[in-house]
């Protein structure tokens, strides 16, 4: 016996494979899209915390990975028997072969967006929060686009999977590669020299879709991409026109912030216990402590990133977060979302988004709340980065700049908002040493233009010489709330023996 070369280069340009070749490639990439789509929505289900989301979610990914293909294929193919009014739209093998794929792709597609989300830093949700964005919000525009990348190189793998499984849509009569293969070779029985025709077709997608997958993924990376943009004549003149100082707020008669027995325990060890602080208008308080103090934790309490177990907020004099008590019932935890814009945050780790550039992570949050046209948050974009020093860096990434550069970013990405309030979280623990003067010397300007500021800091050169009132903290509880001043006298002897060891200028 030998092979039929001549036969096997013909099936090559036979046009019912390449319609075949044209279905196939449809109901993978139907099937594909849609399982990306409906996976994310069911790992977000499996991770929620609430039970009447999870608990379904787990048993359909359970199920649906247990369950054959070919079985299900079978079974929704057959449907319209038991279901005479699904014949409109299962009795085409195609439509069939698409549920089937979707409903079983989805739980392997469900698994590895769950691979991407477990990979996101905790700290990306809270900066998005922080900035005022929903849930839906902090999805579409911080969390899907750096799940995708992240799951992106095992969702082509998956559709090079999808491709091959479109082989058993044949059982139940699609015209697909396989099916055109074996009507050929049961008339003719060249089996070998048919199949190696299936094999081409099959592999031709692959490598066809494989090199756009991985054009996408290249797109996609922000690690490959080279800046060289610098700022123009017209870019700086946009920065410098606009007065970007922050006015001391007229007194209203109200604390700008004012914290109430706030009370917060992990695993019932009270970290935080029955703390009240004060902030008034265009006030700069920091807070000092040894480490585990509870620092972190009070200021993660006053804009709402932890929920605390007792007390209220207020913001300007109106409620921002409070305990709803109803009879014997366990309290309802009660945010004022709406409050939250007049806050800013600055973390510890900076937690800028990686996938925007330097500038895109400035605009995000301002577009999202429609707080003007572009042009106009552009040039206000353009104006703070110039403020703190960064307007050279404006279409870099987050991964292209040093630590101090970073922070000094995520400073101008809080003001975007013109918050009435600025948290900073420890700004400088996590420089290097030679960075730490840069950061502090853009919030030191900060104080000087009259904006309220929390600052927790390790930096007590710095929080003696910028602060109006210095709170110390230990063991979750304030134990000394006075002026810079005051505390230099000496009068607090746990004060005291904690600057024991520090020079102040």
């Amino acid at each position: 016996m030998t092979f039929d070369w001549h036969y096997m280069f013909g099936l090559l340009s036979d046009p019912e494979f390449w319609r075949a070749t044209w279905t196939v490639i449809k109901l993978s990439t139907l099937t594909w899209i849609l399982s990306i789509a409906l996976g994310f929505l069911l790992a977000l289900a499996k991770q929620s915390r609430h039970v009447l989301l999870s608990v379904p979610a787990r048993g359909y990914i359970w199920l649906f990975r247990s369950l054959p293909l070919l079985v299900l294929l079978i079974f929704i193919y057959n449907l319209p028997q038991a279901l005479p009014g699904t014949s409109a739209v299962l009795a085409d093998p195609f439509w069939s072969g698409l549920l089937a794929l979707v409903i079983c792709e989805t739980a392997y597609v469900a698994e590895i967006h769950r691979g991407g989300l477990l990979s996101i830093p905790k700290g990306q949700g809270e900066a998005a929060r922080a900035l005022g964005l929903k849930f839906f919000g902090t999805q579409w525009r911080v969390v899907i686009p750096q799940a995708l990348r992240v799951a992106l190189p095992s969702l082509a793998n998956e559709y090079i999977s999808i491709v091959k499984l479109t082989s058993l849509v044949s059982v139940i009569s699609l015209t697909e590669i396989l099916m055109v293969g074996q009507r050929l070779y049961s008339q003719n029985f060249l089996v070998i020299e048919t199949m190696a025709a299936v094999a081409f077709f099959y592999v031709f997608i692959v490598t066809v879709f494989d090199f756009l997958l991985k054009r996408l993924e290249r797109f996609l990376d922000v690690n490959q991409r080279n800046v060289s943009r610098v700022p123009d004549a017209a870019v700086l003149a946009l920065a410098t026109q606009q007065r970007t100082a922050l006015q001391r707020p007229a007194s209203t008669g109200a604390s700008a912030l004012d914290a109430t027995r706030l009370h917060k325990a992990y695993n019932n060890i009270e970290v935080l216990g029955s703390v009240n602080l004060q902030i008034q208008p265009g006030e700069v308080v920091s807070v000092i402590g040894p480490s585990g103090s509870g620092k972190t934790t009070l200021i993660r309490l006053l804009n709402g990133l932890e929920q605390l177990d007792n007390g209220e907020i207020n913001i300007n004099g109106q409620p921002f977060i409070h305990l709803n008590k109803v009879g014997a019932q366990k309290p309802q935890y009660v945010e004022h979302a709406e409050h939250r814009l007049n806050i800013g945050m600055v973390f510890q780790s900076f937690n800028l988004f990686p996938h925007l550039s330097v500038l895109d992570n400035l605009l995000m949050a301002p577009k999202y709340h429609r707080l003007g046209r572009t042009d106009a948050l552009k040039q206000q974009a353009y104006a703070l980065l110039h403020k703190v020093g960064m307007l050279d860096h404006a279409w870099k990434y987050p991964h292209q700049l040093s630590g101090g550069q970073q922070q000094r970013v995520a400073i101008a990405r809080a003001l975007m908002m013109r918050p009435q309030i600025m948290l900073f979280d420890e700004p400088t623990s996590a420089l290097d040493p030679e960075k730490v003067n840069e950061v502090l010397q853009v919030i030191e300007a900060l104080a000087g233009e009259g904006i309220t500021m929390v600052i927790v800091t390790h930096e007590m050169n710095f929080a003696f010489k910028v602060s109006d009132r210095i709170v110390f903290m230990e063991k979750g509880r304030v134990v000394c709330d006075d002026t810079p001043q005051a505390l230099r006298s000496g009068h607090n002897p746990r004060v005291e023996a904690f600057l024991k060891d520090v020079s102040l200028a």
